[in-house]
This record gives structure tokens, C-alpha cells and sequence, in this order.
């Protein structure tokens, strides 16, 4: 069996991104990015043909813009063609040429896997560490991107033997269990909390909605004057409309994303999350999205009533790390939907709270 170079471990696995793909951020950027280089050029256009002015500003602009679009498609495919994962003995390990990151197995807190919607079979394995808040709050956690059956490897990186269901996204999470390992609790959440950064985003969506709006008033008549002077040439004009439109459309599809991220995505995802408390693990599947968590894990069990309802969250524990506070206890991404150790919105929060006090 093969050795690591770096610790002399036996290496348990070993692999690769089996389809390299473009993360959903770096899409967006690349679009918006070249729609803008698209609108721009078209602007720079019609001015330097009919006002013969300078456009040297807005040509550079447009190809710094067009040089993102084109960086945010092609460079994380570069990236991640050359990276390689390792599990060993003790340690998961990234290593791209002579970079190189680690986690030792023994301070995991939990793990996320992402399953890709357009292939079940493979997807994303996020592995956590909780970290204490303060002057030590750093980010401890190490993504294996496109991995083979992300629920299989961490099992390997548990321990635990994979069982055959292991390796389907699309299967439910409850028959993909340990063997042994049965369920003592479900459910869901039952609202979705409307929190200040969840209404800063509503309240952003509804500005960019209204300047949609204001420029739609303002920018149609002007266009339809200009168009019935005939001052410009049918090609210049055809850049003219087409310029705009595409400027409006790119506003309208902010302002809808925005909305939408703000509105109906939590309710969506409120109404497609399920949790699990098992007898060794605490599970959480939402969407695309799973969280799995050693029940050895938790220090402590924290209920958070509102309304009628409760939130619990699950303080974790570590080697020399317990995590006191939101950067250990709830994660380490900061994105304020990001799938953390936390039943939100539920109503027995009191036998949650029995069960998970209960030696695993």
C-alpha cells in the first residue's frame, strides 16, 4: 500500500475531480460580466461612429470586463484539473504541485456534501472543523471538489465501512445509513425566520426593481425619438436597441435574482429540508445538500424559542477548540443560508434536546 511523502501514512484513498465543473458563483460572474462587455461595446460603438468622440475608456472597460468573463470559466477548470485528494491513516489531504492542505481526521467536526443536480453519483465534500470565535476564528475546512461518491469517502474518512446504498444522491438520506445506525428522530422546519439580512436583501431587490422602472420610463421615449429622427444609420440604430435592451435586461435579471434570494428561496428550501437525529449521527438534507455530524461531537444543546417555535442549535466540541460561538457552533461560511449543525423552526425541540443529551 502507498505511503504519504509528507506524514509516511498509509493512504486509504486516493483521486481526483471526476468532472471538472465551473461553481455556480464564478457562472453568474461570467455572465454578468460579458453581458456588461456586450453593452458597453455596443454604447462605444454608436458614439465613436456618430459623435466621433473618444471611446478609448469604454473599449478598455469592455475588454476588462470581457477578460473576467472569460477568467471566471476557464480558470477554476484550470485549477481543478490539477488538484489531487489523498485520505490517509490520520489526515485528508489537497495537494495541487507542491501546494498542499491538510485536516487531521481525528478534528473534524462535520461534513457537507453538495450533490451535483446533474449527475447524483458525484458531487462536492466540504469537511469542517469548529473553530472558537475572537482573535482565533479562522476558517478550517478543506473542499474536495467533484469527488466520486461523496457520501462513500466519508464513510472511508469516518471509518466506517460504506454500505452498498452509499453513492446516490438522488436515494433518501435514510436509507443511506451506517450499518447498525437507525433513525430516533425527524422533521422539518416549519417557517422560515425573516432575519435583518434576509429583509437588507428584500429591501435591495425592491431599489434595483424601481430603477428597472425608472430607466425603463426614461430610456424608451429617448430611444423612440432618437429612432424617429433617422440621425443615426440602421445598423447604428439595430447597436443602439440592442445595447439598451440588453443594459435592461441585465437590471430586470438582478433585480429578479435578488428578489427572489431575498423571498421565495428560503421558503423553498424551508419546505425541502428534513432532519435526522440517528442513533450515532445528526443528518440534515436540504435540496442538493447534506450535513452530517458525529453525535460525539456536541458539547452542548441550546433551544432558541420564537414565536411558537424553536431553533436548536448544537455547540460543538473538538481537541482544543470547543465552539462557543457562531464561527464553531453554526459553521464556517459566512453566506447567511449555508447549511449549518442547526434544526431551525421546529416544534418538539424538547425531545430533540433529550434525545441528543443521550450518550450516542
Amino acid at each position: 500500500m502507498a505511503r504519504d511523502s509528507l506524514y509516511g501514512e498509509r493512504i486509504v484513498w486516493q483521486g481526483r475531480c471526476r468532472a471538472v465543473t465551473v461553481p455556480f458563483l464564478y457562472k453568474i460572474v461570467c455572465v454578468l460580466a460579458g453581458v456588461l462587455s456586450a453593452v458597453t461595446l455596443c454604447y462605444a460603438l454608436v458614439v465613436a461612429k456618430s459623435l466621433a468622440a473618444p471611446v478609448g475608456g469604454m473599449v478598455l472597460f469592455a475588454a476588462w470586463c470581457a477578460t473576467l468573463s472569460l477568467g471566471a470559466w476557464r480558470v477554476p477548470l484550470w485549477w481543478r484539473s490539477h488538484v489531487e485528494y489523498l485520505v490517509t491513516e490520520k489526515h485528508v489531504i489537497w495537494r495541487r504541485g507542491r501546494l498542499r492542505r491538510t485536516i487531521d481526521i481525528r478534528q473534524i467536526s462535520y461534513a457537507l456534501m453538495r450533490w451535483n443536480p446533474r449527475d447524483p453519483s458525484m458531487g462536492d465534500l466540504v469537511i469542517i472543523r469548529a473553530v472558537p470565535t475572537g482573535a482565533l476564528r479562522r476558517t478550517l475546512s478543506l473542499t474536495l471538489h467533484d469527488v466520486d461518491a461523496p457520501d462513500r469517502l466519508w464513510a472511508i474518512i469516518r471509518g466506517v465501512e460504506p454500505s452498498a446504498p452509499l453513492g446516490n444522491g438522488d436515494r433518501p438520506l435514510a436509507q443511506r445509513l451506517d450499518p447498525g445506525e437507525r433513525v430516533l428522530w425527524s422533521g422539518s422546519p416549519l417557517a422560515s425566520a425573516w432575519t435583518a439580512r434576509r429583509a437588507a436583501t428584500a429591501a435591495v431587490g425592491g431599489v434595483l426593481a424601481l430603477l428597472f422602472v425608472r430607466s425603463m420610463v426614461k430610456s424608451v421615449p429617448t430611444l423612440a425619438r432618437v429612432l424617429r429622427l433617422h440621425a443615426l444609420p440602421p445598423v447604428l440604430a439595430a447597436v443602439l436597441v440592442g445595447g439598451a435592451a440588453l443594459g435592461m435586461l441585465l437590471l430586470l435579471a438582478v433585480a429578479v435574482g435578488v428578489a427572489y434570494a431575498a423571498v421565495l428561496r428560503p421558503v423553498r428550501l424551508a419546505r425541502v429540508t428534513r432532519y435526522f437525529v440517528t442513533s450515532t449521527r445528526v443528518l440534515i438534507r436540504r435540496d442538493n445538500e447534506e450535513l452530517s455530524l458525529d453525535r460525539a461531537r456536541i458539547a452542548y444543546v441550546i433551544d432558541a424559542p420564537w414565536k411558537k417555535l424553536h431553533d436548536v442549535f448544537l455547540v460543538l466540541d473538538g481537541p482544543q477548540a470547543r465552539a462557543m460561538a457562531p464561527s464553531g457552533a453554526f459553521g464556517t461560511e459566512e453566506r447567511n443560508d449555508a447549511l449549518r449543525p442547526v434544526f431551525s423552526a421546529i416544534a418538539d425541540a424538547d425531545i430533540v434536546g433529550e434525545i441528543l443529551k443521550r450518550a450516542a
